[in-house]
């Protein structure tokens, strides 16, 4: 079965946000896609960015200069997709050695068009870089730092305009080295955003795609059977981290409509990951979307997780 592993920027985050820090989480989750492989599943991976594009702002900002200017968004955006697609690359190239699967590992830095007319350009809800309390984010609105969000009752945010996804530029690129049976990571943080002219040339856009939405752009377009979104949980809940509390592990697309209308799902967090799931198997029955935590993706044959189905 071809999936389409999204794995969340914030999951690679370690507490101290270092190259060996982070490297250690995507070493763990290696671990657990490499067994997944061995099981003789065929996949696809992609990663969120959020936190590591914020943070990698904030450091070109610190250092900005005439000698030594900040890099524009879709620029920031190549360069996390490239250093997280690295890091992915080679701990998945050790672990399946180590588990005695030959296989081949690449990283694509990956282009993804969107309208240049997308309304999130003039209404940014996306949520990067690091969390920040009402304090210290009103005192970097006042100084004209952006515009901030409360993310999930966890802090406050950046956020930033986040068009849908219209195309994955190098889908025929990927779908070659899938037919070669070589694992791909691709369409990292959401894909470098970037528009076109009348002529078809390409730009790149001041913006971050949701990496959940690209995963499901992805995933229709290289016509995978299955789309698994690792998160920080094993299941969805509703009325989550309330006495009511539920787990779910069945969801249909009209539950999961359902749930959406009464406001379950926050915004920044599961709310795209349920939104994705919703287009990729609407009205396919050939199709499945499962959540869980990368702890569960080894179990996810035996029906782990939550799964959402048609």
């Amino acid at each position: 079965m071809l999936n389409v592993i999204a794995l969340g920027g914030n999951a690679i985050l370690d507490k101290i946000p270092t190259d060996e820090g982070q490297r250690e989480v995507v070493r763990n989750v290696a671990t657990e896609i490499a067994s997944f492989i061995k099981q003789g599943e065929q996949v696809v991976l992609c990663h969120g960015n959020g936190p590591q594009v914020g943070n990698l702002l904030i450091q070109q900002k610190m250092g900005d200069s005439e000698k030594t200017p900040m890099m524009k968004l879709d620029t920031n955006v190549a360069m996390t997709e490239g250093s997280i697609g690295y890091w992915i690359q080679q701990e998945l190239q050790n672990e399946l050695k180590k588990q005695g699967v030959e296989k081949s590992v690449v990283s694509v830095v990956t282009q993804v068009e969107v309208d240049k007319n997308d309304p999130s350009f003039t209404t940014p809800t996306k949520p990067i870089g690091p969390f920040y309390t009402k304090e210290e984010a009103d005192e970097k609105v006042k100084k004209g730092e952006g515009i901030y969000a409360e993310d999930s009752g966890r802090g406050y945010r950046k956020v930033i305009a986040s068009p849908e996804p219209k195309r994955i530029i190098e889908k025929e690129a990927i779908q070659s080295l899938i037919a070669a049976d070589v694992i791909t990571v691709c369409v990292g943080g959401g894909g470098v955003p970037v528009v076109s002219d009348e002529k078809g040339m390409l730009a790149g856009a001041e913006a971050v795609i949701d990496k959940d939405l690209s995963a499901q752009k992805l995933a229709e377009e290289i016509g995978a059977e299955r789309l698994i979104v690792l998160t920080g949980v094993d299941n969805i809940y509703v009325n989550f981290n309330q006495p009511n509390q539920k787990k779910l592990e069945t969801l249909t697309v009209s539950e999961a409509q359902q749930y959406i209308s009464e406001g379950q799902f926050p915004a920044g967090s599961m709310l795209p990951k349920v939104e994705s799931a919703i287009g990729f198997v609407k009205d396919r029955k050939d199709r499945e979307v499962v959540i869980t935590s990368i702890e569960n993706l080894g179990n996810i044959p035996k029906g782990y997780g939550t799964k959402i189905v048609c």
